[in-house]
């Protein structure tokens, strides 16, 4: 059988024309194969896989020369430093989402009993992100996809948070009648025109969570709509959108009623999430 390091070596070769990361593909590939960190394996180069083993890396390498994600294949990707189970049926958590999480913690004091709702949830990572970083908080997640929530709850007792209440809902459609102090969400943003949709990672993920009508703007606008009827008096909302489009959701938000209107660029420089604040008609 081939050694630990003749394996990431062709590994490597295979997806040079495919990744823009062959060597660090090859590694996090066989690493969850063998069920151990990539320590293990520079460690180790000598060691050799078993039959079965072999097999189940060739078949990952297969995919990922074939452009299926790395988060899909492991099963598995990390945010905020925790690890959560992903799967074709949820986004693939990124780091522009952060800036997401940093704005609305900046808005929740760490022992404040603030409500909060996630919108659209996915896999769960802003409201387990947010569960956790301010455990006093009461957050409500909701998601149209009985599977994505299937996988919220269970990322939510991975990660042993139990502030979280999950209800299946298009947007507010069948949330409890409640004022919360933040509302937040990640929505579809992405206009079905647009070329990036056949790039990348994108390619697998559920278009559901991608597509919006309105140049992708539909999903933005009725949240900023419906918002309104849900925040407190001096509540927030934030939603994060493409980059190119910090003009037309502060044109919404401002349209809407908002003040404050404010867009905040995520790790990469880009504009990403616009704030808005519910006052008083």
């Amino acid at each position: 059988m081939p050694s630990i390091q003749s394996l990431l070596t062709a590994a490597s070769q295979h997806l040079a024309n495919s990744s823009d990361s062959p060597a660090l593909d090859a590694e996090v590939l066989l690493s969850h194969v063998l069920k151990k960190n990539r320590s293990y394996l520079r460690a180790w180069p000598e060691n050799n896989l078993n039959a079965a083993q072999l097999s189940q890396f060739q078949d990952l390498i297969q995919q990922r020369q074939a452009g299926h994600p790395i988060a899909y294949l492991t099963g598995t990707r990390e945010f905020w430093s925790r690890e959560f189970l992903v799967t074709p049926e949820v986004l693939i958590p990124r780091p522009d989402t952060e800036c997401l999480i940093d704005l609305a913690l900046s808005l929740i004091p760490a022992n404040s009993d603030c409500h909060i709702a996630d919108l659209g949830t996915g896999s769960g990572i802003i409201a387990i992100t947010l569960a956790a970083e301010r455990p006093q908080s009461q957050v409500t997640a909701c998601d149209l996809s009985a599977t994505a929530l299937a996988i919220a709850t269970e990322n939510a007792k991975r990660h042993q948070i139990n502030n979280i209440r999950f209800y299946q809902s298009d947007w507010f459609t069948s949330l409890p009648k409640q004022p919360f102090q933040i509302i937040l969400s990640n929505p579809p943003y992405i206009a079905a025109d647009d070329p990036h949709l056949q790039q990348g990672d994108v390619r697998f993920e559920p278009s559901s969570a991608l597509i919006a009508g309105q140049r992708g703007l539909s999903d933005i606008k009725s949240i900023a709509e419906q918002a309104k009827d849900w925040l407190e008096i001096n509540g927030h909302l934030l939603v994060e959108h493409g980059y190119d489009q910090e003009a037309a959701v502060q044109q919404i938000f401002n349209n809407t009623g908002y003040t404050n209107v404010q867009t905040y660029r995520d790790l990469s420089g880009q504009p990403r999430v616009t704030y808005g604040k519910r006052e008083a008609i």
